[in-house]
């Protein structure tokens, strides 16, 4: 791993006083590759404090443009990037707070196709994407991949955060759980609304997004307990935290 420089380790004193981070943490924050789904509610905080943190590269995938409804929850773009590319809004945006940061923008829809091409380029996908078909692509692809996976999804005062490692054994010898175990096959075309239809509170994804954040720096780091076989579910409203287990469904 390079070492950080004079400046880094300025920027970044924060995270090495921690002695679960260290510099040996923060070295590896800056040695890796994140690709991550989206640039929308769930995406903006978590590539603004993803770069913040010293991530090495970032890889940002979304195919949509700028609009002034966004901006209610969208953080890492402003009124002057109305009609942009969201992939060239954050990447501007993520230079301007951290020039330490590579970032590599697509602008294009997340597939399956695109994941065979790409995916093995990086070391953890973060999928903060608004659709199931993307959720479940995301899912299968970094499995394949063998690459460990961030998702979150919000509604419209609620938002669940998991981590996906279904390629590893827990300490039970059994495969750790995949997405399909906890969601078997997305809902019925047009049963859950979408945010454009129901609404959403704007900081319910700052909530969300920066919990995936700190959910890939442990990863990352190899701090703490990821939220691997568990769902972390959040209740704005009642202002309420739940977090429920999951195994690997046995086949039958």
């Amino acid at each position: 791993m390079d070492a950080l420089s004079p400046e880094e380790i300025e920027r970044y004193k924060r995270h090495i006083l921690l002695p679960e981070i260290g510099g040996m943490g923060q070295q590896r924050l800056k040695a890796a590759k994140v690709l991550v789904i989206g640039a929308g509610g769930l995406g903006a905080p978590v590539l603004y404090y993803l770069a913040a943190a010293g991530l090495g590269t970032l890889g940002i995938i979304d195919d949509d443009i700028v609009s002034l409804s966004n901006l209610q929850r969208q953080v890492i773009h402003d009124t002057g990037t109305i009609g942009e590319q969201k992939t060239e809004s954050a990447r501007r945006s993520i230079s301007r707070l951290n020039p330490h940061v590579r970032t590599l923008h697509f602008e294009e829809r997340f597939s399956t196709v695109w994941a065979h091409d790409h995916l093995s380029a990086f070391d953890l996908v973060i999928d903060g994407s608004d659709n199931f078909d993307t959720r479940y692509a995301a899912a299968d692809a970094a499995e394949v991949a063998k690459v460990p996976l961030v998702t979150g999804a919000v509604g419209r005062f609620d938002g669940s955060v998991t981590v996906l490692k279904p390629y590893e054994e827990g300490p039970d010898g059994m495969l750790l759980p995949r997405y399909r175990d906890l969601f078997p096959a997305p809902p019925p075309e047009g049963l859950i609304p979408s945010c454009a239809e129901t609404g959403i509170i704007g900081a319910l994804t700052g909530v969300i997004g920066t919990t995936m954040a700190m959910e890939a720096i442990k990863v990352i780091t190899g701090t703490g307990e990821p939220l691997v076989g568990r769902l972390m579910l959040y209740d704005a409203l009642a202002a309420r935290f739940e977090t429920i287990r999951y195994k690997r469904r046995q086949a039958a």
